[in-house]
């Protein structure tokens, strides 16, 4: 039984310290990513700093790089926590196996001074015959036999739980190390990100002599959101116009033919409007349920990028807002921009030179604007992660931004939702 415990614990806690490693990679993983992001972003602002003109996007890219900041800092904090359990545990752990290794050496020496007293062949002997019937004296030659299998077992678990601790020793030395690197770079982050944020308030102060400038990108920003939005919204009123059209048809004929072999029909009734025709087949109602059921997993529209603004409404300095349908992510020149679920290209406009593709699935539409050149028509097919187009580089201030949303019908959600992290 004793043994038996030993073992169950043993096993307890390196399941616990396999569950540490994968939090731990996963952290670590996802900081990697943030720092990689914080640096391409770095590169983005150094080549502005010394323009005096500020714009929109170098204030975006300014919000973007405290925000990536701030969320590496969250990491971690959740990294530093993580730590401290893991070394709680271990300390435990360490506590546990020295009180265990004194239980056993205890133990052992009191069987070693059994063993040392008796010997002698002939007290083994004597112990044996002894007995007061041949059954008692065969369970006394088995008795022998098993304590001294069972010494040699002690003297197993005593090296095996001393290996256990000098283990657990080292790991717990090495996870306050790892501890005290954290805490350090933790502080040099948050030095980082008080710099940030001055120079994101000297940034903000000097908009008011530049605030004519603002409202006049902001009113251009507008205008092309404004045609996208009204392309957007005409392409799918079309498709809720087409939808409730063969609905109507199909339920016309389903009264005709039930009528013509005389069978009792329900009277016709019109096909209600709205987005939810979109998913009144079989086929668009799967397409439907599986895009909803990929919430959180679905992959980027570019294949390396970052989100430069997010969804919804945004304050840059006292007077000037904005308002984003869904996300803009920077990525590289020429990158390639690709469907992130299987569906059907609703419509490809041109929205001030440059390309915009809407994509239905079944009642969603996902939309990728700001393209150089599309590879994709209305009515097209296509599948997971398809090459639909090519994002577009502003030949102004040099940067690559691709445009994506996500609807439901005709109603905007927050893209980051839904792309996988």
């Amino acid at each position: 039984m004793k043994c038996l415990k030993c073992i169950l614990f043993l096993v307890f806690f390196c399941s616990v310290s396999a569950v540490f490693a994968q939090s731990s990679s996963e952290l670590r993983r996802r900081k990697e990513a943030l720092t990689r992001e914080i640096e391409s972003l770095n590169k983005s602002l150094n080549q502005t700093a010394n323009n005096k003109n500020l714009s929109l996007k170098e204030i975006r890219a300014l919000n973007a790089q405290i925000r990536l900041r701030e969320k590496k800092i969250g990491i971690i904090n959740s990294e530093v926590k993580l730590l401290d359990n893991q070394i709680s545990d271990n300390t435990n752990t360490v506590r546990s196996l020295q009180s265990q290794l004194l239980k056993l050496k205890k133990e052992y020496a009191a069987m070693v001074l059994f063993a040392f007293r008796n010997q002698s062949s002939y007290s083994k002997l004597m112990f044996i015959f002894a007995a007061q019937n041949f059954n008692q004296a065969y369970k006394r030659l088995k008795y022998l036999q098993q304590f001294s299998e069972y010494r040699k077992k002690q003297a197993q678990y005593i090296e095996g739980t001393q290996k256990e601790l000098n283990v657990k020793i080292s790991e717990l030395d090495r996870n306050k190390k790892e501890k005290s690197e954290i805490l350090t770079d933790q502080q040099k982050e948050k030095r980082t990100l008080g710099i940030q944020k001055n120079s994101k308030s000297k940034v903000l102060n000097s908009l008011t002599s530049q605030e004519r400038k603002l409202k006049q990108e902001l009113t251009q920003k507008q205008r092309e959101s404004a045609i996208l939005n009204r392309a957007i919204q005409n392409a799918i009123n079309r498709e809720i116009e087409e939808a409730r059209k063969r609905a109507e048809a199909e339920a016309r004929a389903a009264a005709a033919k039930a009528k013509a072999e005389n069978k009792d029909a329900p009277d016709y009734k019109p096909v209600a409007s709205g987005s939810s025709i979109l998913a009144a087949t079989p086929e668009s109602a799967k397409l439907s349920s599986d895009f909803l059921g990929s919430r959180g997993s679905l992959p980027w529209p570019v294949t390396n990028g970052m989100i430069i603004e997010d969804f919804g409404n945004h304050t840059i300095g006292r007077n000037v807002t904005t308002e984003n349908n869904g996300v803009d992510i920077k990525t590289a020149p020429g990158s390639a921009v690709r469907a992130v679920f299987g569906g059907e290209v609703a419509a490809v406009q041109n929205i001030s030179g440059s390309y915009a593709v809407l994509i239905r699935h079944g009642e969603y539409f996902t939309v990728y604007s700001n393209l150089k050149s599309v590879n994709v028509s209305r009515g097209q097919k296509v599948t997971l992660k398809q090459n639909i187009g090519v994002v577009i580089t502003d030949a102004i201030d040099g940067t690559t931004e691709v445009h994506f949303e996500v609807r439901k019908g005709a109603t905007p959600m927050n893209p980051a939702g839904w792309l996988a992290n």
